[in-house]
């Protein structure tokens, strides 16, 4: 019984630890939505000066990466992760995202699709985006 409530306690220092950490605006993220990720992307830009000398600034930009949710990993927690995949240039290209990243300022909802999968890696052998589902009306 004691170690019940001792795991019980642990659990709870956890959850009160982790709670500044979570975001609460995030959507109602599913398989199947095209979303649009803005992440906050930092750069190291080398300038010239005189005398052969090199300076380096420190730049920030928002990156938009709009893909298809393949799958969405370990719940809405701290941990968890959704794949978005998107086609640049003929080439598909996938990215795992936090859902918690503290560099990723907002997640928009382009459009969502009616699927019949939790995930959606069978869309890795199609080249064009979405071709089996149908828009939700």
């Amino acid at each position: 019984m004691e170690q019940a409530a001792a795991t019980h306690a642990h659990l709870s220092t956890i959850l009160t630890l982790n709670q500044p950490k979570l975001k609460a605006d995030l959507p109602d993220l599913r398989s199947g939505m095209t979303v649009r990720v803005h992440q906050k992307i930092k750069e190291i830009v080398l300038t010239e000066k005189l005398k052969g000398k090199t300076e380096a600034k420190e730049k920030e930009r928002v990156q938009i990466f709009e893909g298809i949710i393949l799958a969405i990993k370990h719940g809405r927690g701290l941990n968890g992760t959704m794949t978005v995949r998107k086609i640049s240039d003929g080439i598909g290209v996938e990215r795992i995202f936090p859902l918690h990243m503290p560099s990723i300022q907002k997640i928009e909802i382009v459009k969502t699709a009616k699927v019949a999968r939790a995930k959606l890696y069978y869309l890795r052998n199609y080249k064009k985006k979405l071709k089996e589902t149908k828009s939700k009306r």
